[in-house]
């Protein structure tokens, strides 16, 4: 079987999506897998510099699009691990530079090349998304803890659904623990509850993520952060392992409880 494809979308902008298939494409390619992470943002990008592989751009998806080169120039390999390959976006073009067909055709083409194929989803539902969910496997939605994140997210999981694109996966970025005591955050219990499809990870507020993210060095690097931990276990659980949910916080039996909800022990 060929690689996976598998696309990080959100409602709303700035959730940490880019952020995300970075960490997961470390993560993956740590374990060993081929991975080629793909920028699907025409026009703003990002997940170069996330990557820190900025500096190392020649080509990118529009100019394999448009035949300028082939796919194995504009695969950028990350030296830090040997399987892992970022195409940028280009950064110059509007979104209507690249169809879904086009999306398809790269899908079909990068398939026979690697493991996994993480695509970063332009944020909202305009041309970009339905690029950028068109040659999934699965999807995985990205939400923060807060009310305008998770309305956007559930209009997606809607769209998602309308596409039949099947139930996408839930995960909960940034989620502050001292503020889901005080209620000034909503708890992953309820986020769940509010989008009711399945949850493959929740990360917690880390500082050091955006530190990481400015420096090129995805945190899924860092043994040392929770956060980092929380990307590793996501990437172990896109692979078919068992992995239970890191106890975060241990004070009120929370944990139990969403173990019960997820149906993990």
């Amino acid at each position: 079987m060929g690689a996976q494809i598998v696309t990080i979308t959100s409602g709303k902008g700035g959730v940490g999506k880019t952020t995300a298939v970075a960490n997961l494409g470390i993560a993956l390619a740590a374990n060993g897998k081929k991975v080629v992470c793909v920028d699907g943002d025409i026009g703003l990008r990002n997940l170069d510099v996330v990557m820190g592989l900025e500096n190392r751009i020649v080509y990118d998806i529009v100019d394999v699009i448009e035949g300028r080169c082939r796919l194995r120039q504009a695969m950028i390999r990350d030296r830090r691990l040997p399987g892992l390959f970022l195409i940028p976006a280009a950064q110059t073009r509007d979104k209507t530079a690249v169809s879904p067909s086009d999306m398809l055709r790269l899908g079909a083409e990068l398939r026979s090349e690697c493991d996994w194929i993480l695509i970063d989803s332009p944020a909202g539902i305009e041309r970009g998304f339905k690029n950028a969910i068109t040659p999934a496997d699965r999807v995985i939605v990205l939400t923060n803890p807060e009310v305008s994140a998770v309305r956007d997210a559930d209009r997606v999981i809607g769209i998602l659904e309308a596409e039949e694109k099947g139930s996408p996966s839930l995960i909960i970025n940034r989620i502050d623990y001292d503020m889901v005591k005080n209620h000034d955050m909503l708890s992953a219990e309820d986020v769940l509850d509010l989008l009711a499809i399945d949850l493959i990870g929740i990360v917690p507020e880390d500082q050091t993520v955006l530190i990481a993210a400015n420096r090129g060095t995805p945190i899924a690097l860092d043994d040392k952060s929770r956060a980092g931990q929380a990307f590793r276990n996501i990437a172990r659980r896109l692979t078919g392992e068992d992995v239970p949910f890191m106890d975060l916080d241990s004070q009120d039996g929370l944990w139990q409880r969403l173990s019960r909800l997820t149906g993990r022990k």
